[in-house]
């Protein structure tokens, strides 16, 4: 076996859900997920779709239909963008894994900015490439990236730029100031951009989505942006995502498709095209809950004593520091076996996220993040 799959790190949130196997009342918040079941049209399309027997390959870079509807969405939120530039891939996982092997190979540079969902780290070492982690740091109550060091770590050697904003787990977001600086440096060293975007929509700042690189970027530059249906339309189970890219990658973008998942599922691309049809009614209504869950956890935790958090801009994640826990695995396994609180230790996402925790909100009933708080001040005042 590789040493670079040998050194892979095994999941530390599934570490701290398997401490609290045994108990049967743990509140858990520690993956990236939603307690609501996807909405009734979207898997009536799937079922109906396998009722014509839909069951067979489709096109490596998904069905025309459902890459010109998402042209469509996303050109309804970002200006023009043809279906030439859409390729449908098994999940948003699966379009960064792709991108990335689009790009980056053994011995290239790959910058990440971290904390980070540590797929994106791991994807680049799979592949051999070398990568560079650049920091966000809290600064006065918010999470914020020097644009300065960037600058500095990202250079003509520099493969590939990787950026998750919205944040997993920190809820930071890019300003259009900081983007389009951005984007004008990696245009000067040549390096790619790739945007997880997966969090655009879940966005509780003014406008239909977070700023993006693709509202500034050309058609040609040097910028892959990968999404999901996951988060936005309650999809997390069925793996469907989307890359947008310069036209000119597609027709490679779809060979390695082919190379590592054939394609998507038809019946799944059809619940696809449902949930874009649905767009307008699913998207607002999964946005405001979720403010709604963001301002009732955020706000009762702050009643809480040695608590730092920011308020996220984006995502379903609160990101806490516990004052006097530096160790969050010690820190989230004692709260899941001693209080059936169950959160993401920092740790997980990068040594830079140590000493936090991760507290996922997107729950149907906002009472239980409630009665997680009081099962942390039960816990803190021990």
């Amino acid at each position: 076996m590789r040493d670079a799959i040998r050194q892979l790190p095994a999941s530390k949130i599934r570490e701290v859900a398997n401490a609290g196997l045994g108990r049967d009342d743990v509140l858990a918040f520690w993956f990236g997920e939603g307690d609501e079941a996807t909405p009734a049209p979207i898997t009536e399309a799937a079922i109906e779709s396998l009722r014509r027997g839909e069951t067979f390959y489709s096109h490596n870079l998904g069905l025309p239909a459902l890459r010109e509807a998402l042209a469509d969405y996303t050109s309804a939120l970002h200006g023009p963008i043809g279906a030439e530039r859409i390729a449908v891939t098994s999940a948003g996982v699966n379009g960064l894994m792709v991108a990335m092997q689009a790009l980056a190979g053994a011995g290239d540079e790959v910058v990440v900015v971290v904390p980070v969902w540590p797929n994106l780290t791991a994807q680049p070492a799979i592949l051999g490439a070398e990568v560079t982690r650049l920091a966000l740091r809290p600064k006065q109550g918010a999470w914020s990236l020097d644009l300065d060091e960037l600058f500095a770590a990202v250079t003509p050697r520099s493969k590939v730029l990787l950026i998750n904003a919205p944040n997993n787990p920190t809820g930071w977001t890019l300003s259009r100031t900081e983007q389009q600086a951005i984007l004008d440096h990696c245009r000067r060293t040549g390096t790619w951009i790739v945007a997880d975007d997966v969090y655009e929509r879940v966005w509780f700042g003014d406008g239909d989505c977070a700023p993006s690189f693709l509202d500034i970027a050309a058609p040609d530059d040097r910028l892959i942006v990968a999404n999901s249906f996951s988060k936005n339309f309650l999809m997390t189970g069925w793996r469907l995502g989307w890359l947008v890219l310069p036209a000119a990658l597609t027709e490679a973008v779809g060979k390695l498709v082919e190379f590592n998942t054939s394609c998507a599922p038809v019946f799944v691309q059809q619940a696809g095209l449902a949930a874009l049809r649905g767009a307008g009614e699913t998207v607002p209504r999964v946005r405001s809950h979720l403010r709604h869950c963001r301002d009732t956890l955020v706000g009762a935790l702050r009643g809480l004593d040695g608590v730092e958090l920011a308020v996220p801009s984006g995502g379903m994640y609160a990101f806490l520091r516990l004052e006097g826990e530096g160790d969050s695995l010690a820190c989230a396994k004692r709260l899941v076996t001693g209080s059936g609180l169950g959160l993401a230790p920092g740790v997980a996402f990068g040594p830079e996220s140590e000493g936090w925790l991760r507290w996922c909100f997107a729950s149907r009933d906002p009472g239980r993040l409630l009665q997680g708080v009081q099962r942390l001040r039960a816990a803190r005042s021990l």
